[in-house]
């Protein structure tokens, strides 16, 4: 993967994970949805997922930058 993928990929990935942890955007679709009773383990999901794309994300520009 080529460093302006990955970039992109975190950036996208960071935005969409830190709209839903911080939103309630998908507790409202999973409520539309009828699966309300999955909104207990969300936070066991994506807090992890918002730091890995964080991570991902920061790596990606030092990779940048040090090329």
């Amino acid at each position: 993967m080529t460093n302006d993928k990955l970039l992109r990929c975190g950036v996208i990935g960071t935005a969409v994970v830190a709209l839903c942890c911080f939103t309630p955007l998908l507790v409202l679709l999973l409520g539309v949805l009828g699966l309300s009773a999955a909104v207990g383990w969300l936070d066991y999901v994506l807090f992890p997922l918002l730091a890995l794309f964080i991570a991902l994300t920061a790596y990606a520009i030092w990779k940048r930058q040090s090329a």
